[in-house]
């Protein structure tokens, strides 16, 4: 039946007129994300306000045979949240409140609509941290990094997304509610649910609530930039770092593209001869921070880097990451188009990463940027092209395929954190087996048995 007349009345009357629509010039909006080239119009976009909502909706979808397709704030990378049948886009921002931050057990409940950064300044403001901080955090959801499993700059020290996500509230495909997962530092009791929802790219279930595992805010933190005239030479450096005792909470690094983009934001001359930077930052007791932060620095003279600027206050500290997160938007003053891929080797072998990436675009004739979390091997690497010239297209997807061919020959994996969505479904059998792969189709059709939840991705 769809999503006719009647069915649209229902919906009407079970979130109000005003959080509804199927006017054209609204459903555009919701038609695409962040992945290039991906372009679907839904037929309605819905915003629900409770899980009770959510509820109501996903029952009349599976009554109807509607696809549903979850959202945040649209920034994944790869077409996750593209309603390629069409169907209903669910857009979670009205539920966006971060409902308690339990400063006596270090835990946080939250809706999936909130912004990331504004709940890293709520717990921060109670001398609490959340450590998961993805380049997009003053725009992107929690929800959306629930499904995605995002990361960020800390992953290299404290882990990504699902390592903070201790319980679940959720709506299956047929409306039925679930709660998954324990408000405790440990919890064995049953399959881990909550484990198997983070990450699934909205697949699954439709989160409506989580709560989240908090540290201590860190006393002091220490950031530093570390100018090398070679790329190659930077990434050396960085797998000598991770083998000492010193684990930096962030190790990024920019290539002499990157730099070339964003070098009047950091607020520091740099020496001119300066072809890749590392930003590195420690946290912790200002004494060990300071002790640890000398023998970084010893490290990195003696690796060859030219240069090492400390940040001296919170305002330099800022400026920095300021630069390093408005990467992404302003590499289209470099070409019209980018292909984005989140690849991620083993930490020993960042060097031959680098190495097959610069060999890459000589082969290709097109600029490749890349920068991103060294620390954990997780590079950034953007295939820049004209979308209007067809040599230069053939030429990125060549790219990406040589790209993933090295990344997993190198022991790596073709996503970190971006997830696989509509854009690199087509990819993932290069990484994950038939038989695997059979078994998540199977744990899809026990939550999804109708295929209404976010159909088209992760799977050709």
């Amino acid at each position: 039946m769809g999503l006719d007349d009647a069915v649209y009345r229902r919906l009407k009357k079970q979130v109000g007129d005003a959080y509804i629509t199927r006017n054209p010039e609204d459903r555009v909006c919701y038609s695409y994300d962040a992945a290039p080239g991906q372009s679907f119009m839904p037929d309605a976009v819905v915003f629900p306000e409770s899980e009770a909502q959510v509820a109501d909706i996903m029952r009349l979808a599976w009554e109807k045979r509607i696809p549903v397709i979850p959202r945040g704030s649209g920034s994944g990378m790869t077409g996750g949240a593209v309603p390629v049948q069409g169907g209903l886009v669910m857009a979670m921002t009205r539920m966006n409140r971060i409902l308690e931050i339990d400063t006596d057990n270090f835990i946080a409940t939250v809706e999936p609509g909130v912004i990331v950064a504004d709940l890293h300044t709520a717990v921060e403001n109670k001398g609490l941290f959340y450590p998961p901080d993805p380049a997009s955090s003053a725009v992107c959801t929690i929800g959306g990094n629930v499904g995605e499993c995002a990361g960020g700059p800390r992953a290299v020290k404290y882990g990504v997304t699902r390592d903070y996500v201790l319980g679940l509230g959720a709506v299956l495909p047929c409306g039925d509610i679930i709660h998954t997962g324990v408000c405790t530092a440990k919890g064995v009791a049953g399959y881990d649910l909550t484990r198997l929802i983070v990450g699934s790219e909205g697949t699954l279930a439709i989160v409506t609530r989580i709560t989240l595992k908090l540290l201590p805010k860190p006393a002091y933190v220490a950031t530093m930039a570390v100018c090398f005239d070679d790329m190659e030479k930077a990434a050396r450096t960085v797998s000598g770092i991770m083998r000492r005792a010193v684990i930096p909470r962030c190790v990024e690094y920019l290539d002499d593209a990157s730099l070339a983009l964003v070098r009047n934001q950091l607020q520091s001359d740099l020496p001119d001869q300066t072809r890749a930077l590392l930003i590195l930052e420690l946290d912790g007791d200002e004494t060990q921070v300071k002790s640890q932060t000398e023998q970084i620095r010893a490290f990195c003279m003696q690796s060859g880097a030219l240069d090492i600027r400390m940040a001296t206050d919170p305002v330099q500290a800022a400026a920095i990451w300021q630069a390093r997160k408005a990467l992404s938007p302003t590499l289209y003053q470099i070409a019209s188009q980018k292909l984005n891929e989140d690849i991620v080797v083993p930490i020993s072998k960042i060097p031959d990463m680098v190495s097959h990436i610069q060999t890459l675009q000589q082969e290709s004739g097109l600029t490749i940027v890349s920068f991103g979390h060294a620390g954990d091997g997780n590079i950034h690497c953007n295939i820049m092209y004209d979308k209007t010239d067809a040599a230069q297209v053939k030429q990125a997807h060549n790219a990406v395929d040589k790209l993933f061919a090295a990344t997993l020959a190198l022991g790596g994996t073709i996503t970190g954190e971006h997830g696989v969505g509509l854009t690199k479904k087509g990819y993932l059998s290069w990484e994950i087996g038939e038989k695997e792969q059979a078994i998540m189709k199977q744990i899809k059709a026990v939550f999804d048995p109708r295929q209404i939840l976010n159909p088209g991705k992760i799977f050709s």
